[in-house]
């Protein structure tokens, strides 16, 4: 944000805390997510270390790939369009809703 902009003190002074009550809430929902999911397919598995291991893999792996994304996103678009394409992946995630494996998931993966 430009700091010679039409925007009050007040408002730039609660930009830190939003910023961090955002990356709370992102970690929160990331790791209530991730055992969420593990939980569903553990005992498709028996229940095995490895099974837990690769969802933790898996959710690690995926964060990577978002930050890579926020990285590349700031640095080659403008704010106009990272906007827009952010709206554009937060509502194409409500496809894949809700989150819990099916059992087509459950047939498919032990195939």
């Amino acid at each position: 944000m430009d700091r010679g902009s039409n925007v009050p003190s007040a408002v730039m002074k609660l930009v830190p805390y939003l910023f961090a009550w955002i990356i709370f809430l992102s970690a929160f929902l990331l790791f209530l997510i991730q055992p969420l999911i593990a939980k569903y397919i553990l005992p498709w598995f028996g229940g095995s270390q490895a099974v837990w291991t690769t969802s933790l893999l898996f959710f690690q792996v995926f964060l990577l790939i978002g930050y890579t994304y926020a990285h590349l996103l700031t640095r080659w678009l403008q704010l106009r369009w990272q906007v827009i394409v952010h709206v554009l992946i937060l509502f194409s995630s409500l496809f894949v809703l809700p989150i819990t494996p099916s059992a087509q998931a459950r047939v498919a993966l032990q195939n």
